[in-house]
């Protein structure tokens, strides 16, 4: 992302899930540096089914400095997105202070992964990755207007069954997998739903983004079963795997791209869209043939 800001958000209030980190904090800044005021949450605390750190309070801290720095104005709050109440008291305190909210992007998520994780690895997951999603669109539904949009972060695995879904994932990779398909579908539906209000509604499937989320033990285990504790070195022979194009990973900023198309006016007849950033990883994994 630029510092130089040609406003295609300009004068619009943005409601960010996950901000503290990764794709949140990228959407966040992109966001910013493009003329919009933030509203963010994150938890700021692990969940200890997870197995590997989430965000922190200087993480959070650190996008409330990368936003400000873009000129722009933001009001960041810790909380659960498991928790509707907390959700929609950042929102209202977000609207209070902005006077009005434009664009939402349900971000927050975790991934955790291993065969001999618990059942609860599969509930937290779909709590935090497909519940946190409703929890986030519904509290801020009765603030959104004409020409709003919605925007939820899904993932390649809920276009191509089977991704996560295996023993080696464990729970957490079918609560993943359910969450990210499910998302889709409620994509889908909620675009029917608030259409005749002129409200857009689309979802971002990113492959492996270069975050936490994908650079951690329990990442490297998944890619790499052959091995014994693989590290970072180990896997990155094996991400690419999962792409058509030759790259491990695609960046946070990749994401943010798509999210500032979709957040602008430039997308304002697009609705119910499933857009991959995934080079090519459905093609390759899901090929399509007419």
């Amino acid at each position: 992302m630029t510092d130089r800001t040609s406003g295609r958000v300009a004068g619009k209030v943005a409601f960010i899930s996950g901000i503290a980190r990764g794709q949140g904090r990228s959407h966040a800044v992109g966001l910013a540096a493009e003329g919009a005021d933030i509203i963010g949450i994150d938890l700021c605390e692990d969940i200890e089914i997870n197995g590997y750190p989430l965000a922190t309070d200087a993480d959070l801290a650190e996008t409330v400095k990368l936003v400000e720095a873009q000129g722009r104005r933001i009001v960041a709050i810790k909380a659960d997105v498991r928790d509707v109440g907390a959700v929609r008291a950042a929102v209202d305190a977000g609207v209070a202070e902005f006077g009005r909210l434009d664009i939402v992007v349900a971000q927050a998520g975790i991934c955790p992964l291993g065969g001999d994780l618990p059942a609860q690895a599969f509930a937290d997951v779909v709590d935090v990755n497909l519940v946190g999603v409703i929890n986030t669109v519904h509290a801020t539904l009765p603030y959104l207007s004409e020409g709003a949009s919605i925007i939820a972060i899904g993932s390649l695995a809920a276009l191509v069954p089977g991704s996560l879904d295996d023993p080696a994932a464990g729970p957490g990779g079918m609560g993943y997998s359910l969450a990210k398909r499910l998302v889709a579908n409620y994509v889908n539906d909620l675009a029917l739903c608030v259409g005749r209000s002129n409200i857009r509604v689309n979802a971002v499937h990113p492959t492996n983004c270069n975050t936490d989320m994908l650079n951690n033990a329990l990442m490297y285990a998944q890619f790499r079963p052959d091995l014994t504790n693989p590290t970072r070195e180990d896997a990155l022979s094996a991400f690419p795997a999962m792409n058509l194009m030759p790259t491990p990973w695609v960046e946070p900023e990749d994401v943010s791209h798509a999210v500032l198309y979709l957040a602008s006016d430039e997308s304002r007849f697009v609705t119910g869209m499933q857009l991959r950033i995934d080079a090519g990883g459905y093609l390759k994994l899901h090929p399509f043939r007419l």
